[in-house]
């Protein structure tokens, strides 16, 4: 056993997860990869070849590295796992006229937990991914920040993650950039891996039509939802539209709709099948209300203070005031701000460190 301990690798195949475990290997952590399949696209109703982390290829390359360096690796089948938890959310959320965020569910409460389950099994003291990120203890918090490549950073879908997770979770490449990763996988001797793109899809919408998805998975949806009305600002209906689950807020792309001038969608009415149009300014709100709220760096979040709120993935964040509200936390932004989308995460910052976060679930008028 080695004195640093032994890692459980989440290795995707990727060159960030390998590199991630070739770096923990060379530091004298005692590594064993697993690869998680959590996806079968067979049964996704995509018209594109299986890509990303949930291929054959993928878990070859993964098994090369860590037989090319000596360590182990296992697939492990997650898939009955993320079906009913990240698939049938991801469903319902849209069938609930909100959007999604998948990878922050995956992350909280598939990847991590199924990490940990087998770390204990396999006698792993710590689990590591290839995230771009950072954890670091703080008192008696494990406090997750930035990480270092301020285009690669992902902090923002790890505001799920307990106390228990983060206490034994290491993120190798947190202090460093995306070129310097791939000049490691060169070091390695990884020219391929190196090259290889990457892929910024929902890893089971592997052709980016989450449209197509949702009739495939859901029986009749298209017949059921069709034909509903687009309603403008004023409560004149301009036009029908091809289903409700079918758009998202901020969208101007597809709504094959003419009225002399740029429109956006700016609201869900899943209970009369509408969906609500307007122009760009009316996509700008001032508040919103976040609940499911999660606290990283304080417990609770610190409120009546300003932090800074992201409210999508790679969103720079505004500045706002937190307030309590019930049981979550109301946000009033400095200036307003755009394409709010309830069942997107709200992210709060203090500085580069995480403060927690929530699903958001509405805006304009959250009380």
């Amino acid at each position: 056993m080695s004195r640093k301990g032994r890692v459980l690798v989440a290795m995707s195949g990727g060159i960030d997860s390998t590199v991630t475990a070739l770096l923990l290997h060379d530091q004298g952590y005692d590594v064993v990869g697993i690869t998680m399949k959590t996806w079968d696209y067979a049964t996704s109703g995509s018209s594109k070849k299986e890509t990303g982390c949930c291929n054959l290829d993928s878990f070859n390359d993964a098994r090369a590295a860590a037989v090319d360096h000596g360590f182990p690796h296992y697939v492990l089948d997650i898939r009955e796992e993320f079906s009913g938890h990240v698939i049938e959310d991801f469903v319902g959320e849209y069938l609930s006229g909100r959007t999604p965020n998948p990878c922050v569910l995956c992350n909280t409460h598939i990847k991590w937990e199924a990490l940990l389950k087998r770390a204990d099994v396999l006698g792993c003291d710590h689990i590591a991914t290839g995230h771009y990120a950072r954890v670091r203890r703080e008192g008696s918090r494990y406090v997750v920040s930035r990480g270092a490549d301020p285009n690669k950073d992902q902090s923002y879908v790890m505001w799920g993650l307990s106390q228990a997770c983060l206490s034994r979770t290491i993120f190798p490449l947190g202090d460093l950039t995306k070129p310097q990763v791939r000049q490691m996988a060169l070091d390695y001797g990884y020219p391929e891996l190196a090259k290889k793109s990457e892929s910024y899809e929902i890893c089971f919408i592997p052709d980016n039509d989450y449209r197509a998805f949702l009739k495939h998975r859901v029986s009749g949806l298209e017949d059921r939802v069709k034909d509903g009305p687009f309603v403008w600002k004023d409560g004149t209906v301009v036009g029908k539209h091809q289903g409700y689950p079918f758009y998202t807020v901020g969208q101007r792309k597809g709504l094959e709709i003419a009225l002399g001038k740029p429109v956006y969608v700016t609201g869900i009415d899943a209970a009369t099948n509408s969906v609500l149009l307007g122009e760009e300014e009316d996509l700008l709100e001032g508040h919103l209300l976040v609940t499911k709220i999660n606290a990283v760096k304080y417990d609770p979040i610190p409120t009546d203070q300003e932090a800074l709120v992201c409210v999508r993935y790679r969103d720079p964040g505004a500045p706002a005031l937190l307030r309590s509200h019930g049981g979550g936390i109301r946000v009033d932004f400095a200036l307003p701000v755009k394409g709010i989308a309830p069942g997107q995460s709200a992210v709060f910052y203090e500085g580069d460190d995480l403060l927690g976060g929530g699903i958001i679930q509405n805006s304009s008028n959250p009380d």
